[in-house]
């Protein structure tokens, strides 16, 4: 079942120069790069990692950050058509710290093995160590996050399961949490995966080499020989080093197998290398590299292929939310998603609202219409429709009094502790029940985003479902910590009454 977004491209009115020439950069890096990597999904999964299925066919998973439900799960039998088909951890570990929204910390770099019939997804913790999860049938229910071993600046975990039955785990370091970066190191797991049994050796130092800042380590063994492929340099300009070893420890030789810049980490399957770029505001979308053996290096070439779309197996599946799924935030129902108003004792900016309900940006350009019910049922409740990242914009229905008001507030680097600015729009039409004690007033609104070309976004909304009424100035999308900009919808209140906006899926 798809989701109700209808995706068209369309490049209509005028912009500021400023906004203009940024789109201008925008789009020229992005067809620059398409002219020589092959997109495959054009949206945020970042730090991707594949493995094989059981039926030749592949799986695979990318960082979700503070997001749950976390670790996508995405299926393909050709390594270029992908569709989200789950998510492997509906709430992180530990629950207390993130029930509470921790922007940019969470799920970083997971990889995904198959081990005989079973499959097993590693993801480091920047600030808690490196957690284990494992399934038979990634369709269905993983187990719950298991900690491997705890550790602060310990990321882009990534194991292997040898021939002789032992099982070893690669890692890079978070300058940010361990005080140093560039190197890789290894440690031996117990048999079953789910211990550290010793220390971490360094088996590279990038630094000598050139190779700084390499990170997102992949272990794999082939022909007699281990394999280390990682990115260096940097997001933006790094390029893909391959290290080599007869022996798991090193020495490991280094040679640089794709010079390309822009083309981060991924995970090596057959001939294909799955990676990501990273084009702001949208995130870190997906390329597929060609590798072949030369000399006993996986050396990569560009792909040449269509950019398809990404699929959807359920109507649910595009959303998350930006925080641990508490019971509160709101419940499935027969055709869609209500989401209850979210608590705040004193409001600084949408920048610390967990319980929004939100999507990731999926192609360059789209249209996408959200239809809404929006119940509350006293002042001080607000649902609405939000383009979130560093910068956002909300259209926020609130009841003033026994009408709905709908006000435009925007906030540049709420990241930073900026404040909203906010215009009062329009006063919309009202139904009222009675509920008991207190009456429930209700309207109805349709919140459309069109996306442009770099990510300037026109919002517009409707009342009958058929005239839609626009902002005067469109919004330039901007990223949030770590990801793509996302949209969806959100409530909030100011009491412990709360309103609630139910969207139809």
């Amino acid at each position: 079942m798809k989701t109700t977004c209808i995706h068209t491209v369309s490049y209509g009115r005028a912009l500021s120069a400023a906004a203009a020439c940024r789109c201008f950069l925008i789009m020229f890096l992005v067809l620059t790069a398409g002219a020589v990597h092959a997109q495959i999904v054009y949206s945020d999964y970042s730090d991707p990692d594949v493995c094989e299925g059981t039926d030749g066919d592949y799986w695979m998973t990318a960082s979700s950050f503070q997001c749950t439900p976390g670790l996508p799960i995405l299926h393909s039998t050709d390594l270029t058509h992908w569709t989200l088909v789950n998510y492997a951890m509906p709430r992180l570990k530990p629950y207390c710290h993130y029930d509470t929204i921790q922007h940019g910390c969470g799920v970083w770099a997971p990889s995904i093995r198959r081990h005989r019939d079973t499959y097993y997804i590693y993801y480091g913790d920047p600030d808690y160590g490196v957690y284990m999860i494992k399934t038979t049938d990634p369709r269905s229910g993983w187990s719950e996050p298991h900690l491997v071993m705890e550790g602060k600046g310990v990321i882009d975990t990534c194991p292997l399961f040898d021939d002789d039955g032992r099982v070893y785990l690669v890692n890079a370091w978070a300058n940010s949490r361990a005080g140093f970066n560039s190197v890789l190191t290894i440690r031996e797991l117990s048999a079953d995966g789910m211990h550290a049994v010793s220390q971490p050796v360094m088996v590279y130092d990038g630094q000598p080499d050139g190779n700084h800042t390499i990170e997102g380590p992949k272990l794999y063994k082939r022909d007699g020989y281990y394999y280390i492929l990682a990115p260096a340099g940097g997001v933006a300009q790094g390029w893909q080093v391959a290290l080599r070893s007869r022996n798991i420890y090193g020495p490991y030789e280094q040679r640089i197998v794709y010079d390309q810049p822009g083309i981060h980490q991924g995970g090596w399957v057959d001939d294909a290398f799955i990676c990501f770029q990273e084009v702001q505001p949208y995130g870190r979308i997906l390329h597929r590299l060609d590798v072949g053996m030369r000399d006993g290096w996986p050396m990569m070439k560009a792909h040449k292929a269509p950019t398809p779309r990404l699929e959807y197996a359920s109507r649910y599946l595009p959303y998350q939310w930006h925080a641990n799924y508490q019971d509160v935030f709101g419940f499935p129902t027969s055709d869609g998603m209500r989401v209850y108003g979210h608590r705040y004792t004193e409001f600084g900016s949408m920048w610390n609202i967990p319980n929004l309900y939100l999507r990731k940006f999926d192609q360059p350009t789209f249209v996408d219409t959200l239809r809404t019910t929006i119940t509350a049922k006293g002042t001080g409740q607000e649902s609405g429709f939000i383009v979130m990242g560093r910068d956002y914009v909300r259209l926020s229905v609130e009841l003033v009094g026994t009408e709905f008001v709908i006000s435009e507030a925007r906030c540049q680097n709420a990241d930073q502790g900026g404040s909203e600015t906010r215009t009062r729009l329009a006063t919309l039409p009202t139904r009222t029940y009675e509920a008991g004690a207190r009456r429930n007033y209700e309207c109805s609104v349709d919140f459309r985003i069109e996306c442009k070309a770099g990510g300037m976004c026109h919002l517009s909304y409707s009342t009958d479902h058929r005239r839609f009424i626009p902002l005067s100035t469109p919004f330039q999308a901007r990223e949030g910590m770590w990801i793509g900009a996302k949209y969806g919808v959100f409530s909030i209140s100011d009491s412990n009454s709360r309103g609630w906006i139910d969207l139809r899926l």
